[in-house]
């Protein structure tokens, strides 16, 4: 019957057959290894959380800018209407959009007809332009369609929005759910 030799047999046969100079440079050198993968688990480990940590900052801004536009449409939403404008729609948008600062981002506006127009922003402030329709919700002027594209730089939007006049009796009302 032949004797089988487990792993750590061999290893304290090895361990015996040795000299303790031996034994002591194999100790060494084992020591020494183990600090080195320490010492590159440690770094790799730095390394990895520098560029963690950015990410995670540039996370919670844009949670809290996200926040902020979310207050800023519940306001919109929640806007009430005010009186209903004699002006022509087109007039009407021109003048919130000049009174925003908003004209030099406006790229066209088309009037498909009286109580209803086109507005395309090429690249505009998301918050101010809320507070715009906002204040073009005041004037009975209600967002029908909307396009939104985000663009490279933070904060700026692509907007292709169509705008129509409303009767004060008709005016839609909406609520975003609680927040939580």
């Amino acid at each position: 019957m032949t004797t089988l030799f487990t792993m750590p047999t061999i290893l304290r046969q090895h361990w015996i057959t040795r000299t303790p100079v031996e034994r002591n440079i194999m100790t060494a050198a084992a020591a020494a290894i183990a600090i080195l993968l320490y010492a590159w688990l440690v770094m790799s480990l730095t390394q990895a959380r520098g560029p963690l940590q950015t990410q995670v900052s540039l996370l919670r801004t844009q949670a809290a800018q996200l926040e902020q536009q979310a207050i800023d449409y519940r306001q919109v939403l929640a806007a009430p209407p005010v009186t209903n404008a004699t002006t022509s729609l087109q007039a009407l948008v021109q003048a919130q959009a000049n009174q925003a600062g908003l004209a030099s981002a406006l790229s066209r506006i088309d009037a498909p007809d009286a109580q209803q127009l086109v507005v395309v922003f090429g690249a505009v402030a998301f918050t101010p332009w809320l507070h715009w329709i906002s204040d073009l919700q005041a004037q009975h002027v209600r967002v029908a369609t909307c396009r939104i594209e985000a663009l490279s730089s933070a904060g700026l939007v692509s907007v292709t929005a169509t705008l129509v006049r409303v009767a004060p009796s008709t005016t839609p009302t909406a609520t975003l759910p609680a927040k939580t």
